[in-house]
């Protein structure tokens, strides 16, 4: 039995797997980023403010001058990515 043309295939067929996940979670991604926006329109359109979960403990740090700590913190509660929570806090300052 050949093992390198085993191992080649062994490869391939990992990157074949790997790359099929990365396109569906770009293609999930997608989706949720278009469902956010309709819920942010519906949301505007009817007047509803929706509190962010631990928003008062973030401005409170914000007003401690704690903007990496007030990060931190907007992370844990609503699960937000690095950036996502950079930006939301610095909307908040």
């Amino acid at each position: 039995m050949d093992y390198g043309m085993l191992l080649l295939g062994v490869v391939l067929l990992v990157v074949v797997v790997g790359l099929g996940s990365s396109a569906t979670e770009r293609r999930l991604s997608r989706r949720l980023e278009r469902m956010e926006r309709k819920l942010d329109a519906i949301v505007a359109q009817l007047g509803v403010t929706v509190e962010e979960p631990g928003l008062a403990e973030v401005t409170a740090l914000l007003r401690e001058g704690k903007k990496i700590q007030a990060i931190k913190t907007y992370r844990e509660h609503t699960g937000a990515d690095l950036k996502e929570a950079r930006d939301a806090v610095e909307r908040l300052a």
